[in-house]
């Protein structure tokens, strides 16, 4: 094994293997676990629209914006951090590029994002028959 292939198997190790599928343009919920003093543990969520994702492997990011009290606001997420309890799609949007920093500066109808709607997977049910009890 080369040096770089143990490089690549602890950080195959480090990443999270429940991450949604997402693209830019989508809203998500990202839950934060938020350490407080004296070892109490919350958590807190963001919701914002996704306008870019950057990097891969365990360093990848995503940056978040949304619009709130008229002010706004953009967080810088990194996916496969352990402060990170969870990432949920909330709303696919469409969009027609790969980096939305034109969003910064809007608001109203200006930020909004048009929905993009996904087929959902078709789940086939199992139904176990109950076992018949045998008479002897």
């Amino acid at each position: 094994m080369g040096k770089s292939a143990e490089l690549a198997a602890i950080e195959q190790d480090q990443m999270k293997k429940d991450i949604p599928t997402f693209r830019v343009g989508d809203t998500l919920r990202v839950k934060f676990r938020i350490v407080e003093e004296k070892g109490k543990e919350r958590i807190q969520s963001f919701t914002g629209t996704c306008i870019a994702r950057k990097g891969s492997g365990s360093s990848e990011s995503i940056s978040l914006h949304r619009v709130a009290y008229g002010e706004g606001m953009e967080r810088v997420v990194f996916i496969h951090s352990p402060l990170v309890a969870g990432i949920e799609v909330v709303r696919h949007g469409s969009v027609r590029r790969n980096k939305l920093y034109y969003l910064r500066g809007t608001s109203g109808k200006a930020a909004k994002v048009r929905e993009r709607y996904v087929k959902k997977a078709k789940t086939v049910e199992v139904i176990e028959e109950p076992e018949e009890s045998k008479e002897t």
